[in-house]
């Protein structure tokens, strides 16, 4: 198998395709009883370092998600010895926020704690998550309220800043206020789902970014087959962006893999189809 490309972001190379990690943890975005689903089934380190490993052997080699979750990095380190790769970490950690936060700025006691936690799980580049980076939009001054102290405490703990974000106004108003992050993590998908505004619109924001985005959700949850979602994600982004995808087990993540191995080629994918009665009357009796 072909490794996968790789791009460039704050210096550090790293692999197009992104391991996800909402699905090793409970997150899935459709029902309580499949994240419980996950959260009893899933969630272990040996089975989530089983997954990593074949993305790993890829050449995939770039994992986002809250890393300093009770068994990811346990998972990370098995799949790091298993395979003599070095784990590329983007780590999304959420900070506490008040109504006075926007205004007076962050605890910043908290904020040292949070941030030296990632620190010690590994982390490469810190990119506060959605649910603090959403909240400090001003869209009236155009500009994300209190993120320079932020990305100014990751820079001084050796990690890359950027910004996680379901508002794609973030991207635009960290271009335009010179803000000092590398990267975006942006939601992007051919249903336009948990998307505030259409997908052409927030394709035209990804092509005008000043830096890398790292696309999530390009199965909507599930919602998309694979074929279809990483068909579009991939032909419609920039060589430069990166796509976030989310497996359950070895071989989802080795057929994610080669069916995007193929669409980057331009090859017809052989990724073994799924069967049912159904497709006989359309198969080749030679």
């Amino acid at each position: 198998m072909d490794k996968f490309p790789r791009t460039v972001v704050g210096g550090v190379s790293v692999s197009r395709m992104i391991i996800g990690t909402n699905w090793f943890l409970g997150w899935s975005h459709c029902t309580a009883a499949k994240d419980a689903f996950i959260q009893q089934e899933i969630a272990d380190p040996k089975r989530l370092a089983d997954i990593i490993e074949v993305f790993f052997r890829a050449g995939v080699d770039t994992i986002m998600g809250l890393i300093n979750s009770p068994v990811l990095p346990e998972a990370i380190r098995e799949a790091e010895n298993r395979t003599g790769v070095k784990a590329i970490v983007v780590s999304t950690p959420s900070f506490p926020t008040t109504k006075r936060t926007p205004t007076d700025g962050w605890d910043l006691g908290e904020v040292e704690r949070i941030l030296d936690a990632q620190v010690e799980c590994g982390a490469t580049f810190c990119l506060p998550h959605t649910s603090t980076t959403d909240l400090m939009i001003d869209k009236c001054t155009r500009e994300i309220r209190q993120f320079d102290v932020l990305c100014r405490m990751i820079r001084e703990r050796g990690m890359i800043p950027g910004l996680s974000t379901h508002v794609p106004e973030s991207i635009v108003y960290a271009d335009e206020t010179g803000l000092d992050v590398e990267t975006y993590i942006s939601i992007y998908n051919l249903m336009g789902f948990l998307m505030p505004l259409e997908v052409d619109w927030t394709n035209r924001i990804i092509h005008g970014a000043q830096k890398p985005v790292m696309t999530i959700k390009p199965f909507a949850a599930g919602q998309v087959r694979p074929f279809q979602g990483l068909a579009f994600s991939w032909t419609t982004l920039r060589d430069i962006d990166m796509v976030t995808v989310g497996t359950m087990a070895p071989r989802e993540a080795a057929e994610v893999i080669e069916i995007s191995l193929d669409i980057l080629s331009r090859r017809q994918t052989t990724v073994a189809l799924q069967e049912t009665r159904s497709k006989q009357s359309v198969k080749s009796e030679g």
